[in-house]
């Protein structure tokens, strides 16, 4: 509780120099965490995050690591423990690259590539910061899943699949940190402003406004809601759940 004390939780928010991680960490420092804006090469982007908070009045350091490189994880973990204290909020979107192609079309070393790494990357992640979670009895671990991991969709098998496998992980992480006072939870995004468009176009982003219930596309700020509500107190009695944030394009 000492970090409450001093002046909020310490949240480390991987990928964050952009889009949903920035809006994420952002979000977090507004609601009184001191947060860690991790990022791999976007150095320029990841200060400009940490500078638009602390010009609000928030707390927030830059911190580089390849969340897929073991050293790199640890190490990061470590400068943090000595800069803030330990990490007791865990935000992993750090976004692991993928192959957009058909079944036919995609080979084994795309599709396997990217769950391999997108697992490794979690569990990198999530072993580096538990043992401090469980010290302190307290741990939030929000995980960024996707839509896409129950509702296919043409060219995604390798994002979809590598998204579900994190899914599963997360549940039994959740089973085993649970008596130690951590919760683990999904948000999984539909659709999102800042990289549908990028990526597939304006004609893609407006049929699928048009296929959602709300009728529009998600922003970062929408996904962020969901996740600052995970990673907060509020969500202390829920663990081993998925959020979807899409509008109502996919209803289970």
């Amino acid at each position: 509780m000492t970090n409450v004390q001093q002046g909020g939780r310490v949240a480390l928010v991987t990928g964050a120099s952009r889009g949903i991680g920035a809006a994420v960490a952002r979000l977090l420092a507004s609601r009184g965490m001191r947060v860690v804006v991790n990022y791999r090469s976007s150095r320029d982007e990841a200060d400009d995050v940490v500078a638009s908070i602390r010009s609000a009045g928030g707390r927030a350091m830059a911190a580089q690591a390849d969340v897929r490189d073991e050293p790199a994880v640890l190490g990061m973990v470590e400068q943090i423990r000595g800069a803030m204290g330990e990490v007791e909020v865990l935000v992993h979107n750090a976004l692991i690259p993928y192959a957009i192609k058909s079944f036919d079309e995609i080979t084994w070393d795309e599709l396997g590539g990217k769950l391999e790494q997108e697992m490794r990357a979690a569990f990198l992640m999530t072993k580096a910061v538990v043992p401090g979670m469980t010290t302190r009895g307290y741990g939030r671990i929000v995980y960024l899943g996707t839509v896409l991991s129950r509702r296919p969709r043409a060219g995604m098998i390798a994002l979809g699949t590598s998204k579900a496998a994190l899914s599963q992980f997360a549940r039994f992480v959740a089973q085993e940190l649970g008596p130690r006072g951590i919760t683990v939870n999904v948000v999984a995004p539909g659709p999102v402003e800042t990289t549908i468009t990028d990526v597939f176009g304006q004609e893609f982003k407006q049929r699928h406004a048009a296929q959602t219930a709300l009728g529009r596309i998600a922003t970062p700020d929408d996904v962020a809601r969901a996740v600052a509500f995970y990673a907060g107190d509020d969500s202390g009695f829920i663990t081993g759940t998925t959020a979807p944030v899409n509008g109502g394009l996919a209803m289970d």
